[in-house]
């Protein structure tokens, strides 16, 4: 067999965790998800790791590992907040690999990938072989293998990150066939021009780099690849098969073809619903063609080494006609959507950043020499760290490269030295010069990257680097009047974003007073520990008062606090922070400002407050944006609970009239309209999102809307109700022989279909199927044996198999 087909997706997101506390928050925009990550997560990585392949009527025949079947890379810091987040997925694609391994002749499908996506060719050496260095190791320590090639971010390439991936030991890159500017046949002394895409994108070539290494070349095949991501080839996965057949040619002089294409990743679910089952379908028709045998990179290498020597373009890249000069210059490549825009911005961003960088640098050296052997060297392995933030892994980093034993500020300062590096890099990610305007969400967060730089380089160096920082950045112009300029932009979502351990504990005083923390929580990666805390009500108002430890779990900067937050009922708070100043000041301040709050003075209160705490005052809106949400919520159900209980009486004194005026197609008033809307809409929101299902209530709900014509507001209800009918899965998978639970999941899912708004069962689904492969015949053995308990289970289940779309097999 001499024709071959990879499929490569490059999955990838623009970073969004907020950098002073190392999580992404709540995202409006994603709803009914968290935030984006999460939605993508389930439009893509998810429908990837479990896309349904389905018969001819469109129901499940089963459910496969794309993952196993294509070639792919996963950006690190993708995957790291995969692996908290959204662990079956992040499970999945690494077994993905391990069954890769198994079908390619020991070669897994999965690359590694550049640590942060920044564009390589425009790093300097240092900051380019580090980004090589920790995508190895971050690599390796998901697959637990070496990678075999890296891909690299928007396959921005020159001969010098080339010769830096050869010396990691990477065998082979993807690059884009424009990238490619000569050819010769091994041996030959001929270069033939195959620029502006004429390169055959069959055959792997190898590049001979200036050290005397050499790295492996695959150019993927451009205009099909253009017709997955733009031209709807996904809309049916037979499209792209023949497509894909297509490539193969008589007419080529060497018999071993690969036909080979690179994407996006989230093209297949997210930019193009359901793409993963066109992939999932191409995939099964490729495997069952005999002509055609699908392979991955590592195999394919492994089998045909390359025959032809090649040249490429420096400075080019896949997503930029003109190179590298999106993420530098105002070279005219932009989304379209507004013409009238400039990116001259892109320039003046990148030195700016290239200014902080090389102004930290010699800081960052001068004071390391202090605590590390070699600061440099230490950077390189600080990836250990970032992988296990533990105390024990701390230790074995600071064991090797600590210039000696070092006190606790020490290692502190020390791992503050870290982090300034990290966050140096991580302000480099290529999505913050991608986009159209500086104020882009994609630019403020490597503003924000920044920003944690000039912070901690504040803590340590004492000389601040804002300034020029600033003065540089002023330089940027946005397209956005309002906005005016990066100086301007940092001033408003950059220097409020800032969190210092007081902020956190302010967050944690004024969350205290709706939250029941224990002694010892943790608020993102920060850890507080609470040594005193006293609480005083009168009526609606509280006072709280105490003090804590507040530790930050990445570079263990401690601070001891004193807190006191004044709460006047619904949104009226106001508090403050403070450092501890020893037990006894700490005993006056409790007792001056409890004895006011005793007085029922809130005027003077709130003066106390003031004056104790100084400029460290704050307000329910310094808190963090999920527990200002949660927060937001219960003040909004205390205020709204008695409203409801007003709507809720006049609803029960009247529900009998309401009936009646229905029946006789008489229009209900409006003021017991109102009253029934509000109560039912209650009533089924609480319902849906209860910890227990009550399908009775739901339905009955239901059926006395439509009785007196109510219209129920469905909006965001079909999301809950999902999670819980995932819930009791769940559940019956921890106790298939359980016939209660699996009573409860047929009465759910049964639920699910009769409901007037739309519920998605895909979780549901891949439990159902995997219990289906791992419970069920056990099961239909004891049947036809004649257990009658047995056969009881074996109809429930297939009758839960059908309610769920599946093909269900049949004795």
């Amino acid at each position: 067999m001499d024709r071959y087909v990879c499929i490569h997706c490059h999955f990838y997101q623009p970073p969004r965790e907020n950098p002073w506390l190392e999580a992404v928050e709540l995202q409006d925009s994603a709803f009914p998800y968290h935030d984006w990550n999460e939605r993508i997560s389930a439009e893509c990585y998810a429908a990837n790791a479990f896309s349904r392949s389905l018969a001819g009527d469109g129901r499940i025949e089963k459910i496969v590992n794309n993952y196993s079947r294509i070639s792919f890379n996963f950006g690190p810091t993708l995957l790291s907040w995969m692996e908290e987040k959204s662990p079956a997925v992040y499970r999945a694609i690494l077994e993905g690999d391990r069954e890769s391994r198994k079908t390619f002749s020991g070669h897994g499908s999965a690359l590694a990938q550049g640590y942060n996506h920044i564009i390589l060719p425009l790093a300097n050496a240092r900051d380019k072989a580090t980004q090589v260095r920790w995508g190895i190791r971050d690599f390796t320590h998901r697959f637990g293998r070496p990678p075999e090639g890296m891909w690299l971010p928007e396959t921005a390439a020159d001969v010098g990150t080339l010769d830096v991936l050869a010396g990691e030991g990477i065998r082979f890159t993807i690059l884009a066939p424009r990238q490619a500017a000569k050819v010769r046949k091994k041996g030959s002394r001929d270069w033939r021009d195959v620029s502006n895409g004429r390169i055959d994108p069959t055959i792997p070539y190898e590049l001979r780099l200036p050290s005397g290494r050499k790295i492996c070349l695959f150019f993927y095949d451009g205009p099909i690849s253009q017709g997955v991501a733009f031209e709807r080839l996904l809309d049916n996965g037979e499209f792209l098969a023949n497509r894909l057949l297509g490539a193969f040619s008589d007419q080529r002089p060497w018999p071993q073809q690969l036909v080979h294409i690179a994407t996006d990743g989230e093209t297949y679910g997210h930019h193009h619903t359901h793409g993963e089952m066109a992939l999932s379908k191409a995939l099964q028709l490729l495997d069952a063609n005999p002509e055609v045998r699908i392979t991955n990179y590592g195999e394919h290498l492994e089998r045909f080494p390359p025959t032809h020597d090649v040249r490429i373009f420096d400075n080019s890249s896949w997503s930029c006609v003109h190179g590298v000069e999106r993420w530098r210059s105002d070279c005219g490549c932009n989304s379209g959507g507004r013409p009238g825009w400039n990116q001259e911005w892109r320039r003046p961003l990148r030195e700016a950043m290239d200014g902080l960088r090389d102004t930290i640098a010699p800081l960052f050296e001068g004071e390391g020499r202090k605590v590390f052997k070699d600061p440099w060297a230490a950077r390189e392995e600080y990836i250990s760290v970032i992988l296990d933030r533990s105390d024990a892994s701390i230790d074995e980093f600071l064991a090797r490269h600590a210039a000696g034993k070092l006190t606790p500020k020490q290692k502190t300062r020390a791992l503050q030295l870290m982090e300034i590096q990290r966050q140096a890099m991580l302000m480099y990610t290529s999505c913050g010069w991608f986009f159209d305007d500086l104020s882009g969400i994609e630019t403020v967060q490597v503003l924000q990257y920044a920003g944690r730089v000039i912070q901690l380089s504040g803590d340590i160096f004492g000389d601040s680097v804002e300034a020029g920082f600033l003065t540089r950045l002023e330089r940027a112009k946005s397209n956005v009047p309002e906005h005016k300029d990066g100086r301007a932009l940092y001033d408003k979502f950059v220097k409020p974003a800032t969190v210092d351990l007081h902020k956190v504990a302010a967050h944690y005083a004024v969350s205290a007073l709706f939250e029941n923390y224990g002694e010892r929580d943790r608020i993102y990666c920060y850890d507080v520990e609470r040594h005193d805390i006293r609480v005083r009500t009168a009526g609606r108002t509280k006072l709280l008062l105490g003090r804590a430890r507040v530790t930050s779990e990445i570079t263990r900067k401690t601070a001891f606090v004193t807190f006191g937050v004044l709460h006047l009922g619904d949104h009226n708070i106001s508090g403050g922070v403070r450092d501890f100043r020893g037990e006894e000041e700490y005993e006056t301040l409790t007792r001056e400002i409890g004895d006011v709050f005793k007085s029922a003075d809130l005027p003077e209160a709130i003066r106390t407050v003031d004056k104790q705490f100084g400029l460290g005052t704050y307000s329910l809106k310094l808190l963090f944006r999920d527990e200002l949400r949660k927060i937001l919520h219960i003040i909004l159900d205390q205020t709204l609970s008695g409203t409801e209980a007003s709507h809720r009486e006049i609803y029960n004194q009247h529900a009998s009239m309401m009936r009646f005026l229905s029946g006789m197609d008489i229009p209900l008033p409006d003021p017991l309209h109102a009253s029934a809307k509000v109560t039912l809409n209650a009533g089924l929101r609480r319902a849906v999102s209860a910890e227990t299902l009550d399908a009775t209530a739901i339905r009955g709900l239901l059926e006395e809307g439509s009785t007196i014509g109510i219209q129920l507001v469905s909006a965001g209800l079909g999301f809950p109700l999902q999670k819980r009918i995932d819930a009791i899965a769940n559940d019956f998978r921890e106790k298939p022989d359980d016939l209660g639970l699996l009573h409860r999941f047929e009465e759910a899912v049964e639920m699910g279909h009769d409901l007037p708004f739309e519920v998605l069962f895909w979780g549901a689904q891949n439990i159902y199927f995997e219990l289906l492969q791992t419970v069920y015949p056990g099961f239909l053995t004891k049947s036809r044996e004649g257990d009658e308990q047995a056969a009881l289970w074996i109809g429930l289940f297939r009758s839960i198999g059908k309610k769920l779309s599946f093909v269900v097999p049949e004795d």
